[in-house]
């Protein structure tokens, strides 16, 4: 969703808002803006289309060429369209009519075309299509009525409707910005500098300059000066917050030598995973301890995860590594489709939340519907101190360090192993007869860094492949069992940032449609390892070759006999069958992103896409 930079401190505002939006930008980049508190004035730069015509604007018209002041102030915003089409006047920031506050927001106010009405009554103008500038009006209307910056700010908070994030900024107070959260529409957080602070959508925007990071939650507002920070909630009580220090290097927020961030994403997966086992597994015995998830004292009737697009896909294959290895049933449900279907949900069971970013509207929501049904919270995250991981009873960090790019790749793998890191620990925990040793099933997952290491390896055939089918207009990706929920993510990746129309298909229903789409134009992508289905796998590459489909196959190294009935071959190693998507999406994720790149898409911010989805 948008992504939102604030600034107060010694330093040139707008230099730092545009250096904290250029790292937001995977956030939201139809338009965006800044404005930057000068000598009692605000005065506001924007722009549309990429962040980069936002910089020329300022830099070409500086907008405190003469600002004599020793304190500067300034907020940002790259948006991406909710209210209103693609135009500057409908960028943020936005102004209250006399000019004295600026808001930036992030969400929906669902209640603006009431407000917008009763605003227009008293003879306000507006000057955007956009839901947000209601906010900005109504501030302006309450200091004018003798409000001071702060219970101004609290009041209208109070007005809106809906999921929400506000940051806001107003000449009768030069160092003061305004912070608040209301719902789940995306993260505040605010940066703990030296005699500076700042505030961000999310932590990359400004790890840059801090590390001593707190977190808003729902219903708190913060006011923030030079070296501090009042959190308050609705009613202006004061409200203590940890401060936790963020372990991530601002380097990991850098591309580095790789020319994208997903490519530089897809190449850390090793690391990444290998950071998401540290500590969790004893490899001698194969204890697995989740030290921020304490099991129940009995296990689930039942887990129900809810998951958004990627996180989705990684819930279908940890509903067999639960069912497998855990032997609970396990239902996996879209975020959002889960709370308008009544579900079944009880005391007994667990709702268990995956999500990258820990601010996706619709998992939060799907969460918030199972804790009113009695259900325990669970929550696999990735970003430190989110609404997710706040909101569960316990969770597990998947430890990936922040993905820039659109697409997710290293999450997704991360996710897959904390997965099977729950379901070794719950098999563990209530042993069930005729279940899987969960031991040694942990204790292969020490093989597993190397494994995805030998997959990162250089591979011409990825350009061959690039070379060959980047101007095909459809792929097919087929798979069975385990494997089958990667052939929806490798086809959600493809289409995701190359624009190649991609279904993903249980292969055994091939001949229940797909199968009328075959013809010698059509690639289509099997995933044939060597598992309990591998026969069955090899009927289907069998069939799409008699109907002179192109094959390219995801198959385990040294099958002999996948490489006579292939046309291409992406090998994986050998390695236990619920292990395998880990390693058969990576192959998949390195394909997409040389078709992406071959047809000269812009593969970290494909179009109409945002990295979090903070409404609905």
């Amino acid at each position: 969703m948008c992504g939102i930079i604030g600034y107060v401190g010694p330093r040139e505002a707008a230099e730092i808002v545009l250096g904290g939006l250029q790292r937001l930008e995977y956030r939201g980049y139809d338009s965006a803006g800044v404005a930057i508190l000068c000598d009692g004035r605000i005065e506001v730069r924007r722009a549309t289309g990429k962040l980069a015509q936002l910089v020329k604007r300022v830099h070409s018209d500086p907008p405190c060429a003469a600002h004599s002041s020793a304190l500067n102030l300034g907020i940002g915003h790259t948006r991406w369209a909710t209210h209103g089409g693609v135009t500057e006047y409908n960028a943020h920031p936005h102004l209250g009519a006399e000019g004295r506050v600026a808001v930036v927001h992030n969400g929906i106010v669902e209640n603006y075309a009431e407000l917008k009405q009763a605003l227009q009554a008293e003879g306000i103008r507006f000057a955007s299509e956009t839901d947000t500038e209601v906010i900005a009006h109504l501030l302006e209307l309450a200091i004018s009525a003798g409000q001071s910056f702060e219970q101004a700010a609290l009041h209208v908070l109070k007005q809106l409707r809906g999921s929400n994030a506000v940051v806001m900024i107003c000449t009768a107070q030069p160092d003061t910005l305004i912070a608040g959260r209301l719902g789940n529409a995306g993260g505040i957080a605010i940066g703990l500098g030296e005699g500076e602070m700042f505030v961000a959508s999310d932590v990359p925007g400004i790890l840059e300059h801090t590390r001593r990071i707190l977190f808003l939650d729902d219903g708190e507002v913060a006011v923030v000066q030079p070296g501090q920070v009042r959190v308050l909630d609705r009613e202006g009580r004061r409200v203590e917050k940890p401060i936790h220090t963020i372990p991530w290097d601002p380097v990991s927020a850098e591309r580095g030598e790789y020319r994208h961030f997903m490519q530089k994403e897809i190449f850390e997966q090793a690391r990444a995973i290998t950071d998401t086992l540290r500590g969790r597994v004893n490899f001698e015995s194969g204890v697995v301890k989740l030290e921020t998830l304490a099991l129940p004292e009995v296990p689930p009737r039942k887990i129900h995860i809810v998951a958004c697009g990627t996180s989705a896909h990684a819930g279908l294959v940890g509903k067999f590594m639960l069912e497998r290895l855990a032997r609970i049933p396990v239902e996996v449900d879209y975020a959002s489709e889960f709370r308008y279907r009544d579900p079944l949900v009880g005391a007994e069971d667990v709702v268990l939340g995956i999500t990258q970013s820990g601010e996706t509207a619709d998992t939060l929501a799907a969460m918030d519907e199972g804790k009113r049904r009695g259900a325990r919270l669970w929550a696999i995250v990735n970003a430190i101190g989110s609404q997710a991981e706040r909101l569960a009873q316990g969770y597990i960090a998947m430890r990936a360090g922040p993905e820039i790019g659109v697409a997710s790749t290293k999450a997704f793998t991360a996710s897959l192993v904390d997965l099977y890191l729950l379901a070794c620990a719950l098999a563990q925990a209530f042993p069930q007869p005729g279940a899987p040793d969960p031991f040694a099933a942990a204790r292969a997952l020490a093989q597993l860094p190397g494994w995805v290491s030998q997959l990162l390896a250089p591979n011409p055939l990825f350009e061959e492949l690039a070379e060959r089918f980047h101007t095909r207009e459809h792929f097919l990706y087929l798979g069975r069992g385990v494997n089958y929920p990667i052939a929806l993510e490798g086809a959600l990746k493809l289409k995701e940032i190359s624009y190649i129309h991609a279904e993903g298909y249980p292969a055994g229903e091939m001949k229940h449609g797909p199968i009328a789409l075959i013809d010698e134009q059509m690639p289509v992508v099997c995933i044939a390892v060597r598992d309990s289905v591998y026969d069955k796998m090899l009927s289907q590459v069998e069939q799409v070759k008699a109907r002179h489909g192109i094959v390219i196959a995801v198959a385990t190294e040294g099958d002999a006999e996948i490489a006579r009935k292939a046309d291409y071959v992406l090998w994986v190693p050998e390695a236990p069958e619920l292990l395998t998507p880990i390693l058969t999406v990576i192959p998949l994720q390195r394909l997409a992103y040389h078709l992406a790149v071959r047809r000269g898409c812009d593969v970290d911010q494909p179009r109409n896409l945002a990295k979090s989805v903070t409404v609905e």
